[in-house]
């Protein structure tokens, strides 16, 4: 029972088995033995009670999560119009929007959504761990029911059946990124939680050990002549190392590094585990689902960028402005508003093997134009690999590197943003480029609807921009004009209204704007030009960012939908103002009928 000796062997029970034997013979008294094989304390059973029972558990919230995710998707127009369903969706939205924030200890808590979520977690793992009795065998110096503590076992059992699902999370093509709907990048957050309670119920199994062995004198014995131990040891150390180095003071701290060291660490951890496992029961069955569901999910980007995009790419790059690097690649295929990609860039050293994501700020041509689609991204330089690109760029503009793609992935879910009465794009800092898709599509189905004389409500889209960079002026109007004659446009809706808030440097007049169609040459503040072909307003100082998602969803019987990219204090204020209009549509107040926010982080 329990723990296996290992006999002289430095690494694994010989001979080596898939399962380990369920052979059980109790030598106890009749009565003894039942209890020792109660349903909740019997070791031989333990990875079918907890193992499964938790796996059962993750599987339930995939399911839930799935049904609401094909609910939603293929609810009929004449359901959705319903008033009971838009309340249904708004309450949901209202759980995924509003967050709490602990400014008290400076950290970021998840939306109220995920924390219930994770809430629900917490309390499966604490009832399966404490709610079984007793925590330690009634041993005594000459009744012995095992040397395996029950609370140690189960808190094993449980740790294990969640190595699956935590290594999988992340992953950038998942099984349950494509059953729920949600993006890769927006599981992260589970992907650090289930580590956590997996490190959690690790030392919960770990000291359970320490103390029964302290109390039968052997501990050092056990050390010394066991690969159990220490292979459990330097498994919990690097998991540990993972841990802690997630938490964001620290991995903003050591970025670089922690990267560099993220997977190295992670297959000492799965390594050492498995050895530490030793095929006890079912244990390796977990090892089998993990890597197929890994190896699965690494190896269809790396098929899909082969055959798809090829291995011939380059990505030319020249600095528009001294805080925007702009990065361009030719391609020829389809992508959607406000998706990113990978890009892996090949002859840069130790940064190849990374690959950076990027949001794609350009959209296909048509099938009309004359020009080729190509993917263009505005990246703010930092240290790292952006940082090398844009020195290289300042030195010799246009110049080209190998790239690997990878994606489109991410972007609006559900309905297309223009399905909504009143677009509202925020954007702030280095995410100012992720309004120029959701522009170009503007204008672009204004320009169909003109040609088709199809002149049903046009949607209007209101796009705020607050940035540092105080040529961002000069690069978006280029972008949006050489969009305008890549595919033959000529005209731009009056429904189309861009706001841009310079604040890169203070002015004696904060709010002063100038638009005027007529008179292409006139600045505003002496510095900045306003193109007339392009309702372009330009303020200085910051935008009141609640005020103007509050305006745009007070707007009554209209749909809203909303996408913000920015800081995290940026985002945290449109939530809440989201998070608010759900409420006016839960209750029946005046505003809009239906809200719906997209928000990606970005740095200011």
């Amino acid at each position: 029972m329990d723990h296996m000796e290992m006999e002289g062997t430095p690494w694994l029970d010989q001979p080596v088995m898939l399962h380990s034997s369920r052979a059980d013979t109790c030598k106890l008294s009749p009565a003894q033995c039942a209890y020792r094989q109660g349903h909740w304390r019997y070791w031989y059973e333990a990875d079918h009670v907890y193992a499964l029972s938790t796996v059962y558990f993750f599987i339930a919230v995939i399911v839930v999560c799935l049904i609401g995710f094909c609910s939603h998707r293929l609810a009929p127009a004449s359901v959705r119009e319903k008033a009971w369903w838009r309340k249904l969706v708004a309450s949901i939205r209202f759980l995924s929007y509003r967050r709490y924030d602990l400014t008290a200890v400076w950290w970021h808590v998840p939306s109220l959504g995920v924390s219930l979520l994770l809430i629900v977690g917490a309390v499966f793992f604490l009832a399966m761990t404490l709610g079984p009795q007793p925590y330690y065998w009634p041993n005594t110096r000459t009744l012995n029911y095992g040397g395996s503590p029950p609370i140690a076992t189960r808190a094993g059992w449980m740790s294990l059946a969640c190595l699956p699902f935590m290594i999988i999370l992340p992953t950038k093509a998942n099984m349950i990124a494509s059953l729920t709907g949600v993006s890769h990048e927006r599981l992260i957050v589970f992907h650090n939680w289930v580590g956590w309670a997996m490190f959690a119920l690790a030392l919960v199994h770990t000291f359970p050990f320490i103390v029964f062995h302290i109390w039968k004198g052997d501990m050092v014995t056990q050390w010394n002549t066991s690969v159990v131990y220490w292979t459990g040891v330097v498994a919990l150390i690097a998991q540990a190392y993972l841990q802690f180095f997630s938490l964001r003071f620290i991995r903003d701290r050591f970025y670089e590094f922690f990267k560099a060291t993220h997977f190295l660490a992670a297959l000492i951890f799965v390594l050492f585990f498995f050895i530490h496992c030793d095929f006890r029961l079912s244990s390796w069955d977990y090892f089998i689902a993990t890597g197929v569901l890994y190896t699965l999910s690494f190896l269809y980007p790396q098929v899909r960028t082969f055959f798809e995009f090829g291995l011939s790419r380059r990505a030319s790059f020249t600095m528009v402005s001294d805080l925007a690097l702009k990065v361009t690649i030719p391609i020829d295929t389809a992508w959607r508003p406000g998706q990113h990609m990978f890009l892996r860039f090949v002859h840069m050293g130790l940064h190849a093997f990374t690959a950076h994501p990027f949001t794609i700020c350009s959209l296909p041509v048509t099938r009309d134009s004359t020009g080729n689609s190509k993917l263009v991204f505005y990246v703010h330089p930092r240290g790292g690999v952006t940082g090398r690109l844009a020195k290289a760029a300042a030195q010799r503009p246009g110049f080209s590197v190998p790239v690997l793609l990878d994606g489109p992935y991410g972007g609006v879910q559900g309905r297309p943003l223009y399905t909504y009465d009143h677009n509202l794009i925020i954007a702030c800092g280095a995410g100012a480029g992720l309004s120029l898709p959701f522009v170009m599509e503007s204008l672009l189905r204004s320009a169909w609807q003109a040609r088709t004389g199809k002149k049903k409500f046009v949607n209007k889209i209101q796009v705020v921009i607050a940035t540092r960079d105080m040529q961002l002026v000069q690069w978006y109007e280029e972008a949006l004009l050489e969009y305008l004659e890549e595919n033959g446009l000529e005209m731009v809706p009056d429904s189309l209204d861009i706001l841009i808030y310079q604040t890169g440097r203070p002015t004696s007049k904060p709010n002063s704007t100038s638009k005027d169609p007529e008179r292409p040459d006139e600045k505003v503040n002496g510095d900045y030009q306003v193109v007339k072909r392009l309702p372009i307003s330009v303020f200085t100082g910051r935008p009141d960012i609640a005020t103007v998602v509050r305006d745009a969803t007070l707007q009554r019987g209209l749909s809203v939908g909303i996408v913000a990219c920015g800081p995290k204090e940026v985002l945290k204020i449109v939530q809440d103002e989201a998070a608010a209009a759900q409420l006016r549509v839960v209750s029946s107040k005046s505003g809009a009928r239906e809200v719906y926010l997209h928000s990606e982080v970005f740095s200011w």
